[in-house]
C-alpha cells in the first residue's frame, strides 16, 4: 500500500460537497477531521488557512492540495474532496478547483510532509488519474484509484 492510501480512509472521502468558497471547503474538512479523528474543527481551519495566506495550494488544472502542522498530530492523515461545483482557488492556472487533497500533518513531520505533497502532486499530474477521480462513483474506487 503506498503512502497515500495509507492517510485516505473511505470514510476520509467526500465526493459531491456542496462548498461555495475555499473557507467553506476548510470549515467542511476541518468538521469531517474533528468527527473522525477527534483534531479540533478550529485547529485544522486556521491550519489550512495560515499556509494558504503563504500562497495558494492550488496546482493548477482543477486540483489543490491544501495542508497545515497541527500540534500534537502523531501521523499524517489526509481527505479527498470533490466539489459539486469548481471554486475559486487562485490556481498559477487561474482555473477554478473541484478537486483537493486535504493533508494534515504533524507539527514536526518535515521530510514526510514533502515526500507526501511531492507523491500527491505527481499523481495529479496524470491526467487519465485526475479524469477517473472526477467521475469515480464512491469512496472504494477514490480509494482504489490513490492505492494503485
Amino acid at each position: 500500500m503506498n503512502l497515500i492510501a495509507q492517510l485516505l480512509p473511505e470514510s476520509h472521502v467526500l465526493l459531491g460537497l456542496e462548498a461555495g468558497s475555499k473557507k467553506r471547503v476548510f470549515e467542511q474538512a476541518g468538521q469531517l477531521f474533528e468527527t473522525s479523528c477527534g483534531i479540533s474543527q478550529t485547529l485544522v481551519f486556521d491550519s489550512l488557512f495560515a499556509r494558504e495566506k503563504l500562497g495558494s495550494t492550488g496546482l493548477g488544472q482543477g486540483i489543490a492540495i491544501p495542508h497545515g502542522r497541527i500540534k500534537g498530530l502523531k501521523q499524517a492523515t489526509g481527505a479527498f474532496i470533490r466539489l459539486a461545483e469548481a471554486i475559486a482557488f487562485d490556481a498559477p492556472d487561474g482555473r477554478p478547483v473541484a478537486q483537493l487533497f486535504v493533508l494534515l500533518v504533524p507539527e514536526q513531520a518535515t521530510e514526510e510532509h514533502l515526500q507526501i505533497l511531492s507523491e500527491l502532486a505527481t499523481r495529479f499530474a496524470d491526467r487519465p488519474f485526475r479524469e477517473k477521480l472526477a467521475v469515480a462513483p464512491d469512496a472504494v474506487t477514490v480509494r482504489q484509484l490513490f492505492s494503485a
